[in-house]
C-alpha cells in the first residue's frame, strides 16, 4: 500500500526432534515398529510422507488468516537448494576452524537417544520431595531431596569422614574427588589426602576450589565430571579424569556389579541402600530444585559427555552485539536489547549434533587411512575427521591431509544430523540461492525486517546474525521486531496436553466441543494425556468456540500486542471485534444509501468550503486517526493503532457523524446534503484503507461497493496507497471544541433519561450557561444534541433567566448546565414511592458497611484489599443516597 517493493518469503523448517518424535509415536500406535526395526532410509521415507500429509497446515493457516507471502517462493530447509547451503556453511566454517569436534557435556535425552538444545530443555522447579513419571519406568522417581553420605579419609587412625551430600545419589559411581573451599578452616589439615570410594577400588583426592560454597551443606562436595557442568570445570582446573558412568539409553557403565547395567533410576535406589548397609548413610531432607525436562519426550536430561560438533562462537557473538551496540541492529521492544548483550558476552560454543535421522546428515567424515606409517586414530581427534560438499571432494582433502594417495583413504560419514536451528540460521540468504549470486540475493539480501517471538531471539534471531555476518560479511536485516508469546485466557503456556491449544482455522471457523475431542483422538497423545485435555477444553469452550472470522481474529491479536508482554488470548474478546465487524458492514451499508445510487466522489478529498460544524469535526477526527495509525506502524505499536481505528469507526463516525447526517440527508439544504456525502464517501474511503492491513476481507469487500474518484484508480483496496498524514491535514480544534460541548451536553442529558427511565419519550432540554460565547456555541450544536441525546426542544436559557419548573438538572461542564424537563412526562407519587424504597435500601446498605468498618477488629483483621472495597461502596451507596435525595425534592416540587 505504501508503494514499495516488497518480498514476504514462506519457509518452514524440518523442525528435526519435534518432526522425528511425532513420526516415530505414529509408527509405534499404528504398526508397532520403532525406527530401527524400520531402518533409516525407509523410516525417512516415512517422515516424507507424514511432511505431505500434514507439513503444510501452517502454510493453510497463513494462508486463511490472509498473510500475504509470496507463495511460488515456498521453501523448505530440506529442499536441494537449501540443504546446499547447508552443506557449503558447514564445509567453510569447519574449513576455517569455526566448526570443531570435541568431548563435551551435553544435555542429553535418554529416551530420544540424543543430545538436544536448551530450547528443548523445561524447566521444572519443585519446592521439595517430589514423585515424578519419567518414560521406561513403571513407578514415579523421587526428586527434590538431598541425600547426605560420608567418605572415609584414607589412612584415617580415627575413622575420620568427609560428609557431602547430592541430589542425584546415582552420581557417587562417578566421584574422581572431593573439593572444599581454600579459605574453610574445618578442612585444611586434609590438604593432600584421599578420601576412599566404598564400591570403587580407587581413593578420591581432596581438592580445593574458590567455587566451593562453604556454608553449603558440610561445605564439602563431591566431584562427578562426566555428569555435571561445575564439577567438569572444577576437573578441568584439577585436571581430574572424566569416568562417564550411563550409556546413551541412561544404563549404567564403568561400574561394579551390583550397579553394573542397571537403569539410572534404579541404581539410585541400589546405591542408597548400599550406603545404609555400609552405614555410610548420613540423612535425606527436602531440597528445592529444579530439573531439567526434555519438552519433547518429558524424560529427565542427563549431562552427559559424547564426542560432538561445535561451532565456535565467541568472535561472531562480538560482532552481533557490536552491531546493536552501533545501531546497525535494531531490537524493538528495547528491553530485549540487554538480554542480547547478556546472551553474547556470556555465549557458550554450540553444539550443533544430533543423533537423529531427519535432517540434514552431517557433511563431516571419519578417515582411516590404509597405510602402516600413519597410526589409526579416535573419534574426538579433530584430524581424523575431515569435511567436504561431496564424498570424493572429502577423500581428496583427507589425502593432502596425510600425504597417501586417495586409494588409501576410507571415509565413514558421521551417523548424526545438525541442529535444526544450524539450517535455520541461514535461512535469510539459503533461499535466495547463496552462495551462487543471483538478481534475488543482491535485491532481497540483506532483508529489512524479522519479526518472531520473543522466545527464539538467541536460538534463532542470534544464530542468524552471527552466521550472516560471517559467511555473508552483512546483516541478514536491519530490524527485529519481537512479538509477545499467545498464551490461553488463564495465561498458560498452550500445551496439547492441556487441552488449551487454540487453532486459529478454530477460531476463525468455529469448532463444537466435540469437533474438539475428534481433534485430540487424531493426535499423538497418550490416552491419559487425551482424558486431561478433554477436561481443560471442556472447562475453556464449555459450548466449542464460535466463528469470529478472520478479520476479527487478525484485530484482535494486535489489539492485544502490548510490546513485551504475553498475549492471555480470550475467544470472547475476539468475538467482540467480530460484532465490530458487523457494525462495520451495517454502517457502511447505510452510508452508501446515504450516498444514493448517482452519487458521484469528487476527485479529491479536499474540502469544498461549505462544510458544517459536524462535518469539519469528522474531518478532524479522520485526520487523527490517519496521524495515529502512521505514528503506531512506526513504532510497532499495534493496539495504539487498532484503538484509534476502531474509536474513529465506533464512537465518532458510527455513533456521532451518522446519527448527526439522518436529518442532513433527509433535508431540503441540498447544498449542505452534498457536502456531508462528499465527506461521508471521504470517511468511508480513508477509513477502509486505514483498516485494510488488520482487517483486509470485510474492507476489501466493503470497498469494492463505493464508486472511484478517478477512472484510474486501483482495483483492489490492497494495492490502493494507504492514507498519510500529508493526504488528511483536517485538523480543527474549533470545530472540536464545539462538539466536545454537543457531547458533553448528550451524556449529561442521556444519563439524566436512564436515571428517570425516560426511554420513549423526548424531553426538552434547556440549557443554562455561564457566558454568551458558551451560549452561542451551545445554540450552534443544539441541532446535534437533538439528534444524539433524543431529545425534544433544545434551548438555551437565556443569561440569569431561571430554567422551567419540574426540570431535572446536570452538568455537562464548568461553564454548562443541563435542565430536563420531566414535568408532564412522568408520575411524581409514583416515583416518589419508588424513590423512598430506593433511599431505604441504600440508607441499610450503608449502615451495614458503616457498623463493620466500626468493629474494634475490622482494622486488625480484615485484609487490606477488602478495607478498600468496602470503603469504595461506602462511597458509592452514600453518593447514591445523595442523587435519590435530590431527585426526591425534584419530585416533592412536582406535586
Amino acid at each position: 500500500m505504501r508503494g514499495e517493493t516488497t518480498l514476504w518469503n514462506p519457509g518452514c523448517d524440518h523442525a528435526g526432534i519435534a518432526t522425528q518424535v511425532v513420526v516415530e509415536k505414529k509408527l509405534w500406535k499404528e504398526r508397532g515398529l520403532n525406527r530401527h526395526q524400520l531402518g533409516r532410509e525407509a523410516f525417512l521415507e516415512e517422515v516424507w510422507k507424514w511432511k505431505a500429509e500434514k507439513g503444510d497446515r501452517i502454510y493453510h493457516q497463513l494462508k486463511k488468516l490472509g498473510s500475504s507471502l509470496d507463495w511460488d517462493r515456498a521453501c523448505f530447509t530440506m529442499d536441494p537448494k537449501l540443504s546446499a547451503t547447508v552443506t557449503e556453511a558447514f564445509v567453510r566454517l569447519h574449513e576455517e576452524g569455526v566448526i570443531y569436534r570435541s568431548t563435551r557435556l551435553v544435555n542429553w535425552s535418554c529416551t530420544l537417544n540424543s543430545a538436544i538444545s536448551d530450547i528443548e530443555v523445561d524447566k521444572k522447579e519443585l519446592t521439595g520431595r517430589t514423585l515424578l513419571p519419567v518414560p521406561g519406568y513403571k513407578e514415579k522417581v523421587e526428586f527434590g531431596v538431598l541425600v547426605s553420605f560420608a567418605y572415609k579419609v584414607q589412612g584415617s587412625d580415627s575413622d575420620e569422614e568427609v560428609v557431602v551430600a547430592t541430589t542425584r545419589i546415582e552420581t557417587m559411581l562417578g566421584d574422581v574427588a572431593v573439593a572444599v573451599h581454600p579459605k574453610d578452616p574445618r578442612y585444611q589439615h586434609l590438604k593432600g589426602k584421599c578420601v576412599v570410594h566404598p564400591f570403587l577400588s580407587r581413593s578420591l583426592p581432596i581438592v580445593f576450589d574458590d567455587f566451593v560454597d562453604m556454608e553449603f551443606g558440610t561445605g564439602a562436595m563431591k566431584i562427578t565430571p562426566a555428569h555435571d557442568q561445575n564439577d567438569y570445570e572444577v576437573g578441568q582446573r584439577h585436571r581430574l579424569e572424566a569416568i562417564s558412568i550411563m550409556d546413551s539409553k541412561g544404563a549404567l557403565i564403568n561400574v561394579p556389579p551390583p550397579f553394573l547395567g542397571l537403569p539410572r533410576f534404579e541404581a539410585r535406589k541400589a546405591v542408597l541402600a548400599a550406603l545404609k548397609e555400609r552405614g555410610l548413610f548420613r540423612g535425606v531432607k527436602d531440597n528445592p530444585m529444579v530439573v531439567p525436562l526434555c519438552n519433547r519426550s518429558k524424560d529427565v536430561v542427563e549431562p552427559l559427555l559424547r564426542p560432538q560438533w561445535y561451532v565456535r562462537c565467541g568472535e561472531m557473538a562480538q560482532a552481533a552485539s557490536a552491531a546493536v551496540t552501533r545501531g546497525d541492529l535494531r531490537i524493538l521492544p528495547e528491553a530485549h536489547q540487554r538480554t542480547w548483550h547478556s546472551w553474547m558476552d556470556n555465549i557458550r560454543d554450540w553444539c550443533i549434533s544430533r543423533q537423529l535421522w531427519w535432517g540434514h546428515r552431517i557433511p563431516a567424515y571419519f578417515i582411516t587411512v590404509h597405510d602402516p606409517a600413519v597410526p589409526p586414530g579416535e573419534d574426538p581427534d579433530g584430524r581424523y575427521w575431515v569435511s567436504g560438499r561431496t564424498e570424493a571432494e572429502a577423500r581428496e582433502k583427507a589425502a593432502r591431509e596425510f600425504g597417501v594417495s586417495p586409494d588409501k583413504i576410507s571415509l565413514q560419514q558421521d551417523e548424526d544430523v545438525l541442529d535444526t536451528w544450524f539450517s535455520s540460521g541461514l535461512f535469510p540468504f539459503s533461499i535466495f540461492g547463496w552462495p551462487n549470486q543471483s538478481e534475488d540475493l543482491s535485491v532481497f539480501y540483506p532483508g529489512t525486517l524479522l519479526e518472531t517471538g520473543h522466545d527464539i531471539l538467541f536460538f534463532w534471531v542470534a544464530r542468524m546474525v552471527m552466521l550472516g555476518l560471517k559467511l555473508t560479511g552483512k546483516l541478514p536485516f536491519r530490524e527485529v521486531y519481537l512479538h509477545a508469546i499467545v498464551r490461553d485466557a488463564h495465561g498458560r503456556k498452550m500445551s496439547k496436553s492441556l487441552g488449551n491449544v487454540i487453532d486459529p482455522l478454530d477460531v476463525i471457523h468455529g469448532v463444537s466441543l466435540q469437533g474438539l475431542y475428534d481433534q485430540l483422538l487424531n493426535s499423538n497423545l497418550d490416552p491419559s494425556e487425551v482424558e486431561k485435555a478433554k477436561e481443560g477444553q471442556k472447562a475453556d469452550f464449555p459450548a466449542g468456540i464460535p466463528e469470529c472470522g478472520t478479520d476479527a481474529l487478525r484485530f484482535g491479536l494486535c489489539a492485544y500486542t502490548s510490546q513485551g508482554r504475553d498475549i492471555n488470548l480470550d475467544v470472547n474478546r475476539i468475538l467482540g471485534y467480530r460484532h465490530f465487524c458487523n457494525k462495520l458492514w451495517n454502517a457502511t451499508k447505510f452510508a452508501l444509501r446515504g450516498l444514493g445510487k448517482g452519487f458521484v466522489p469528487s476527485a479529491t478529498s479536499k474540502p469544498e468550503g461549505h462544510e458544517s460544524l459536524v462535518d469539519r469535526w469528522i474531518r478532524s477526527r479522520l485526520t487523527e486517526a490517519v496521524r495515529l495509525s502512521n505514528e503506531g506502524f512506526q513504532a510497532y505499536d499495534f493496539p495504539a493503532i487498532t484503538t484509534a481505528q476502531y474509536s474513529f469507526w465506533l464512537y465518532e463516525l458510527c455513533d456521532v457523524y451518522l446519527e448527526c447526517l439522518k436529518p442532513v440527508l433527509n433535508g431540503v439544504d441540498q447544498v449542505a446534503a452534498e457536502c456531508a456525502r462528499q465527506t461521508l464517501y471521504t470517511c468511508l474511503d480513508v477509513g477502509l484503507r486505514l483498516l485494510s492491513p488488520f482487517m483486509p476481507f470485510v474492507t476489501e469487500e466493503l470497498f469494492q461497493r463505493l464508486p472511484r474518484r478517478t477512472p484510474k484508480a486501483p482495483a483492489s483496496l490492497c494495492v490502493t496507497p494507504y492514507p498519510e498524514p500529508s493526504e488528511c491535514s483536517w485538523k480543527d480544534p474549533e470545530a472540536e471544541a464545539a462538539l466536545e460541548l454537543a457531547l458533553s451536553i448528550t451524556r449529561a442529558v442521556r444519563s439524566l433519561r436512564a436515571d428517570y427511565n425516560l426511554t420513549r419519550t423526548r424531553p426538552d432540554c434547556f440549557l443554562e450557561v455561564a457566558d454568551e460565547a458558551t451560549g452561542a456555541l451551545a445554540s450552534a450544536v443544539s441541532g446535534y444534541v437533538q439528534a444524539l441525546a433524543s431529545a425534544g426542544v433544545v434551548a438555551v436559557l437565556a443569561l440569569g433567566a431561571p430554567a422551567p419548573q419540574g426540570c431535572a438538572v446536570a452538568v455537562a461542564s464548568d461553564r454548562c448546565s443541563i435542565h430536563l424537563q420531566l414535568q408532564g412526562l412522568v408520575d411524581p407519587a409514583r416515583e416518589l414511592g419508588k424513590l423512598q424504597a430506593k433511599r431505604s435500601e441504600a440508607q441499610r446498605q450503608a449502615q451495614r458497611l458503616q457498623e463493620r468498618r466500626a468493629a474494634s477488629s475490622y482494622s486488625a483483621k480484615v485484609p487490606l484489599e477488602v478495607q478498600e472495597a468496602d470503603e469504595a461502596k461506602l462511597q458509592q451507596t452514600e453518593a447514591e443516597l445523595r442523587k435519590v435525595d435530590e431527585a426526591i425534592a425534584l419530585f416533592q416540587k412536582m406535586l
